[in-house]
């Protein structure tokens, strides 16, 4: 397992969640100081303080990022691009958008990829980024690797394992998978169930870039003790 790495890598693989139902605007602002305070790739916040996401990390390189169609993905495409837009608007710079899942489980493929290319579509024309959340706990192994084709064909940026919030999170199986399936210039996001130094590099060297959790600040301080020992 690859280890030469250094806590600043580290700590741009970090998507620093702030999605749980119960936190309060106090909550999201310390969570939003404690990603600038480890200088982690992005936080992804509730739509709704997005725009205090973006004033918090003005002057930083942490990312303001927020969630589109969350958590089920049942919303029509026109939401989802509203959703969008107005994030957008508010200073997000990275969208998680969740697929329609019981579009895929329908096998509705062309509704399916006209979704997310409708996110990609208004992200990319604001210069800003996209994954796709998958909730793979609901989905067979044939769902996920046809997900991962659209995703590369609509040019996603990422594919994401799950909201965090579903049955299961991010297994090793479904990230080899995912990896495998994503060309190349799609990459791989794990979210639910990193919450250790040991797991971020073994996922890592699976080809993960970044991962979504709520004990960033935990698994990073592990990481610095470790490499000062």
């Amino acid at each position: 397992m690859p280890t030469a790495v250094t806590l600043a890598e580290l700590a741009k693989m970090f998507d620093h969640s702030l999605l749980q139902p119960n936190l309060t605007d106090a909550d999201l602002v310390a969570g939003l100081l404690v990603a600038r305070e480890y200088n982690v790739a992005s936080v992804c916040i509730k739509p709704y303080a997005v725009r205090l996401a973006a004033k918090l990390l003005a002057g930083s390189t942490v990312q303001a990022s927020t969630t589109i169609g969350f958590p089920h993905g049942g919303h029509v495409t026109k939401i989802k691009v509203a959703e969008s837009e107005i994030a957008l608007n508010d200073g997000a710079t990275e969208l998680d958008m969740v697929v329609n899942i019981g579009k895929v489980l329908s096998g509705e493929w062309g509704y399916v990829a006209s979704d997310i290319a409708a996110v990609v579509q208004v992200a990319h024309a604001a210069g800003a980024k996209v994954k796709v959340i998958f909730e793979n706990s609901y989905l067979q192994d044939a769902h996920k690797i046809e997900l991962c084709k659209i995703c590369g064909d609509v040019r996603a940026d990422w594919v994401k394992t799950s909201t965090g919030y579903g049955e299961s999170g991010a297994t090793t199986d479904d990230l080899v998978l995912m990896r495998k399936h994503s060309p190349a210039h799609v990459q791989v996001k794990a979210a639910g169930g990193v919450r250790t130094y040991e797991r971020l590099l073994e996922v890592r060297a699976i080809g993960v870039t970044r991962v979504g959790a709520t004990a960033t600040k935990v698994i990073l301080d592990e990481a610095r003790a470790k490499m000062a020992s």
